[in-house]
C-alpha cells in the first residue's frame, strides 16, 4: 500500500466515525442533554458493556502508545489525538495519532 493510499483511508475513515458519531449521537444528546446517561448507555446489557469496555481499553492502549513515543521518538501533540479518541471516538483519535506520527517521521 502506498502512503498516499493509506493517509487518504485515515483521513476517510476518522471523518467518516466523526460524521457517523455527529448523526448517531449529537441529536439524543443535545435533546436530553444528559452527558453521563449518554455515557452510561453504552453499558445497559452484557453486549453493549463489552463493546465499550473495548472502546475504553483500546484508548488506554493509544494513550500508553502515545506517551511512549513521545518520551523515545519525540513525537509531538499526541495529546490531540487523545482529545479526539474521547469525543468523538477512539477511531478518529487513533487515525490522526498515526497520521500525526507519519508527518513527523517524514520530515
Amino acid at each position: 500500500m502506498s502512503e498516499r493510499l493509506f493517509t487518504t483511508l485515515l483521513i476517510i475513515l476518522a471523518a467518516g466515525f466523526a460524521a457517523a458519531f455527529c448523526v448517531l449521537v449529537v441529536p439524543p444528546l443535545i435533546e436530553s442533554g444528559d452527558v453521563m446517561g449518554a455515557f452510561a448507555a453504552g453499558f445497559v446489557n452484557p453486549y453493549a458493556s463489552g463493546y465499550s469496555t473495548d472502546v475504553l481499553m483500546c484508548w488506554a492502549v493509544l494513550a500508553v502508545w502515545v506517551v511512549y513515543e513521545a518520551k523515545t521518538h519525540k513525537i509531538k501533540h499526541g495529546w490531540i489525538a487523545l482529545a479526539v479518541g474521547v469525543v468523538p471516538g477512539v477511531a478518529t483519535g487513533f487515525a490522526l495519532y498515526l497520521l500525526l506520527r507519519l508527518r513527523q517521521q517524514n520530515s
